[in-house]
C-alpha cells in the first residue's frame, strides 16, 4: 500500500504559513542588517570630518578614508553572494554581521588615519552583502501576495537610517571629554563614541540572524526538502499558533532549477553560480537590470552623498535673503562668500544634518506610501513613471527663480531613490534561487562601481558648471525611464520561471 503525499509548489506552500508573527520578525531582522549597513558605509561622512583635528588628515587624506567603503562593498560583494547561495543566506549573515561589527568597533580606537581607513574598508567589506542577503531572505520567507510591498519598504528603512545617522550625530559629537589611553597613544573622545553607536546594529543583526529560520526555499534549492518542510512548519505555528500538525504539506515542489553548486569544487562551483548570469536566458535580465542600478548609482548617490553641501548652500541663500536665485546661483553664491576664509573647523553643521534628517525622512515616508500603491499602478508602471518624473524635474530645476519651487522640483528628483527598491524587487522574482543572492549581489556591485564615477564628477561639476550637473544627471535618470520599458511584465517573469524548469 503506497502512503499519498500532499506536494504542493513552493509559493503555495509558502502561502499556507500565513502572514503574521514571523514574517514581522524577518522584516524587523531585514530591517536591522540594512541599518546596520547604511551606518558602517555612511559614517565616514561623519568621522572623516570629526576626526581630522585628532588625527590631523589633510583634504586628500580625508578623501582617501572617504572612498574606501565604496572600494570594499565592490570588492566583497560577488564573494557573498556566492556563499549564500551555497551555504545559506542566514548562516552567512550571522558571519558577515559578526565580522562588520568587530571591525567596525575597532575602528573606534584608530591612532593614525591609515588604521581608520583600513578598518572601514574591512568593515565595508564585511557587510558588503547585507542588503542583498537581507532582500533575499525576506522576499523567500513572504507570501508573494505580501513580497513586493515589504521589499519596497527597505527603501524606506535605507532613508530613514541616513535620516537617523544626522539624528544621533547631533548631540554626540558636540560632547567636550576627552581621556587619554596611553597604551594606544589616543584621545577616547565622541568621534570615537559614534562610531561605537554606529557599529551597533551590525551586533543586533547578527544576534538576530543566529535566532531566525534559514530560508526555506533556499534549503529546497540545495536538496533539503526535509529540513525546509520543518522551517515551513515553523513559521506556520509562529504565525498562526496552531500545532506544526495543521500544516497539511507532506512534500514540496520548487518548480525551479536545483542548485548544481554545493557539491562542486570551489572554482567549479563560482563558475556554477556565476555563468548562468552571463548566458541565456538570463543574460538579458542581468544586463538591462545592473545598467538600471549604474544608473540610480551614477546619479542618486552621488546626490544624496552631496546633499548636506547642496542643502547647506540653499539654506544659506534663503536666510539671506537670496531668494530669487536659481540653485546653482545659490550654490555659486555661497562658494564665493566662504572660499576667502579658510578657517579649521572639526565641527558638524547642526542645521545642515537637521535638514538632512528632514529630507530623508519626508522621502522615507513618501516611498511607503509607493509601496501602498503598486499593487493598484504596477510595479514597471510606477517604476518608469517615477524614474522619468524624476528626470524631467532636475531638466528643468535650473530655469526656476523661485526658491520654493526649486525646493520642491529637487525632492522630486531625489524621489528616484525610491526605484531601489522596485530594482531589488524585480531581481529576486527573475533570477532562480540558486543564483539569486549571488544575481541580486553582483548587479548592486556593478552598480556601487559607478557610484565612484558619479560622486566624483558631479562634485567637480558642481564648483565649475553647476546647470551641467542638473542637466546631465537629469538627462540619464530620464534616459533609465525608458530603458526600464525592457522590464518584463509579472505575468512575462512567472512564465519565464516556468521556462527555466523545462
Amino acid at each position: 500500500m503506497t502512503v499519498k503525499t500532499n506536494k504542493v509548489p513552493f509559493e503555495e506552500a509558502l502561502n499556507m504559513t500565513g502572514f503574521s508573527r514571523y514574517n514581522l520578525y524577518t522584516f524587523m531582522l531585514c530591517a536591522s542588517i540594512i541599518i546596520g549597513m547604511t551606518f558602517e558605509i555612511f559614517s565616514v561622512s561623519y568621522l572623516v570630518t570629526a576626526s581630522t583635528c585628532e588625527l590631523g588628515t589633510t583634504s586628500t587624506q580625508q578623501g582617501l578614508v572617504a572612498c574606501v567603503p565604496l572600494i570594499g562593498t565592490i570588492a566583497m560583494s560577488h564573494v557573498w553572494g556566492y556563499h549564500a547561495d551555497t551555504k545559506g543566506r542566514r548562516k552567512i549573515l550571522v558571519v558577515s554581521m559578526t565580522l562588520t561589527y568587530v571591525a567596525g568597533t575597532l575602528a573606534a580606537f584608530s591612532p593614525h588615519w591609515l588604521a581608520l581607513g583600513f578598518l572601514k574598508l574591512l568593515s565595508s567589506a564585511c557587510v558588503s552583502g547585507g542588503y542583498a542577503l537581507a532582500v533575499t531572505l525576506l522576499s523567500e520567507c513572504t507570501p508573494m501576495a505580501k513580497r513586493n510591498s515589504l521589499i519596497l519598504l527597505t527603501t524606506t528603512i535605507h532613508l530613514a537610517s541616513m535620516g537617523v545617522m544626522a539624528i544621533i550625530a547631533i548631540p554626540v559629537l558636540p560632547l567636550k571629554f576627552s581621556y587619554y589611553i596611553p597604551y594606544l597613544g589616543i584621545h577616547f573622545n565622541s568621534w570615537r563614541v559614534l562610531d561605537l553607536i554606529f557599529a551597533v546594529p551590525c551586533a543586533i543583526s547578527a544576534i538576530g540572524s543566529y535566532f531566525a529560520f534559514e530560508s526555506p526555499k533556499f534549503l529546497v534549492s540545495v536538496g533539503r526538502d526535509e529540513d525546509a518542510l520543518e522551517v515551513l512548519r515553523g513559521i506556520f505555528t509562529m504565525n498562526t499558533g496552531k500545532s506544526a500538525e495543521h500544516y497539511k504539506v507532506d512534500a514540496l515542489d520548487l518548480d525551479e532549477e536545483h542548485n548544481s553548486a554545493v557539491n562542486k569544487s570551489f572554482w567549479g562551483s563560482i563558475a556554477a553560480q556565476t555563468l548562468p548570469m552571463i548566458k541565456p536566458p538570463l543574460l538579458k535580465h542581468t544586463i538591462l537590470l545592473s545598467f538600471l542600478f549604474v544608473i540610480s548609482y551614477i546619479t542618486m548617490n552621488a546626490f544624496f552623498l552631496w546633499l548636506p553641501f547642496i542643502v547647506n548652500a540653499f539654506m544659506i541663500s534663503v536666510v539671506d535673503g537670496e531668494r530669487h536665485l536659481t540653485i546653482c546661483e545659490m550654490i555659486r553664491l555661497t562658494a564665493n562668500t566662504t572660499s576667502v576664509q579658510e578657517v579649521q573647523d572639526c565641527s558638524m553643521n547642526t542645521e545642515a544634518m537637521t535638514l538632512v534628517f528632514g529630507i530623508t525622512m519626508v522621502l522615507g515616508f513618501c516611498n511607503i506610501f509607493m509601496s501602498t500603491i503598486i499593487s493598484y499602478i504596477g510595479r514597471k508602471r510606477l517604476l518608469i513613471s517615477i524614474q522619468m518624473i524624476a528626470g524631467t524635474a532636475a531638466l528643468v530645476l535650473n530655469t526656476s527663480p523661485y526658491w520654493i519651487l526649486s525646493a520642491v522640483l529637487f525632492m522630486i528628483f531625489l524621489s528616484a531613490i525610491f526605484n531601489f527598491g522596485f530594482m531589488n524587487s524585480y531581481s529576486v522574482d527573475i533570477f532562480p534561487t540558486y543564483v539569486k543572492a549571488m544575481a541580486v549581489c553582483l548587479t548592486l556591485m556593478v552598480g556601487r562601481g559607478s557610484a565612484v564615477i558619479g560622486i566624483n564628477v558631479l562634485k567637480r561639476l558642481l564648483d565649475t558648471n553647476c546647470e551641467a550637473a542638473f542637466y546631465i544627471y537629469g538627462s540619464i535618470t530620464f534616459g533609465g525611464g525608458i530603458l526600464a520599458l525592457l522590464l518584463p511584465s509579472d505575468e512575462k517573469i512567472q512564465e519565464q520561471k516556468k521556462a527555466l524548469k523545462t
